[in-house]
């Protein structure tokens, strides 16, 4: 019976042991697959209303990406947007992140449509900026691979807009 004993918990351990490496393995990857591409190193929020809370308690911006997969536009930009130090540290330090693959049900997220790539800013009394938009009058927020200095620009004057109004 000792054997038996010994043998069944010896399994236990094991199993137990095996889900908890699978654990922190995921533990591990999960701010790559959050990250869809965008960035790494930044610390991604993965709801919206996860973001607004983050927000409203860090007293830091919301930044809201929404993008697709297969559209190019979203892949280019992604790929400008990532390889931007001063966009990344920005996203790291100064801001809650979240990149989104399908709609919010959240009307103030697409006041001028559902276009992707669209990037918007949230301060933390959740409101929506609707003053801080990219170039192009027909689609307000959204930005080109070459408009990431006017993207960095926006991410600045949100932060600025936090500290004069609150």
């Amino acid at each position: 019976i000792m054997l038996h004993s010994t043998l069944a918990l010896s399994l236990l351990l094991i199993a137990v042991s095996s889900n908890l490496a699978m654990a922190i393995k995921k533990e591990k990857q999960a701010p790559q697959t959050l990250s869809r591409g965008w960035g790494d190193e930044i610390t991604w929020v993965q709801t919206y209303e996860e973001g607004l809370y983050q927000a409203k308690k860090s007293n830091k911006p919301l930044m809201v990406i929404h993008h697709l997969e297969d559209c190019q536009y979203c892949q280019a930009l992604k790929k400008a947007f990532a390889e931007s130090e001063e966009i990344q540290e920005m996203a790291q330090n100064n801001f809650i992140m979240l990149n989104l693959m399908h709609e919010t049900t959240d009307k103030n997220l697409s006041p001028d449509g559902q276009y992707v790539p669209r990037i918007m800013f949230i301060d933390p009394s959740l409101t929506v900026r609707a003053d801080i938009t990219g170039r192009y009058s027909n689609r307000l927020y959204t930005y080109e691979p070459q408009d990431i200095p006017f993207l960095i620009e926006n991410m600045k004057k949100a932060l600025r807009l936090i500290q004069t109004e609150l």
